[in-house]
Order: C-alpha cells, then structure tokens, then sequence
C-alpha cells in the first residue's frame, strides 16, 4: 500500500502489519521518502549488499564471463542500424 507522511505517522503499528505481505512505501509531496519492508527481505538485501559491496565494474563483468562460460552462452552485439557510427564513416571516407 502507499501511504503518506501523516498518514504513516498516525498508523505505524498498520504499516509495520502489512510489510510482512509487502512492501510499504511512503511518500512526501509525491516524491518516495521511505519503505518499511519485511525482516527477511531486509535480511537477503544486506547479504547480497554486503557480497557485492565495494566490487568494481570490472569484477562484476569478469563474473558475468564466467556465467556466461559455464551456461555456454554467448552475447553477440546486433549490428548498428539505427545511426551513424562516425569512426565508420571517417575511416571509411
């Protein structure tokens, strides 16, 4: 459910009864100010933050080689057909 600030303030312990079936977000002048989540969803959040924390980009894509190797997948790019490539047109002109 969605709730405003006062809304959220006046009804916390109902807030705190439906996180557990759902997320709760609450918004002030129609900008998402907060979520009151189920623990376990908390839980695997901070597990999974605590794993990639601090991990660079290029780690993550090395990760990603590795997936990729083990299911046998291959990522091949479509061709460019949709614009100009300059380095194209000027290696080519």
């Amino acid at each position: 459910m969605i709730w405003n600030v006062s809304q959220a303030s006046q009804q916390f312990a109902e807030i705190v009864r439906q996180a557990a079936d759902k997320p709760q977000l609450i918004y002030h002048h129609q900008h998402l100010v907060a979520a009151v989540i189920d623990v376990e969803d908390y839980r695997v959040f901070r597990e999974w933050f605590e794993r990639v924390a601090g991990r660079s980009l290029a780690c993550q894509f090395s990760e990603l080689r590795q997936i990729m190797a083990e299911e046998d997948y291959e990522l091949s790019p479509s061709d460019r057909t949709t614009r100009a490539n300059a380095l194209v047109e000027t290696l080519e002109g």
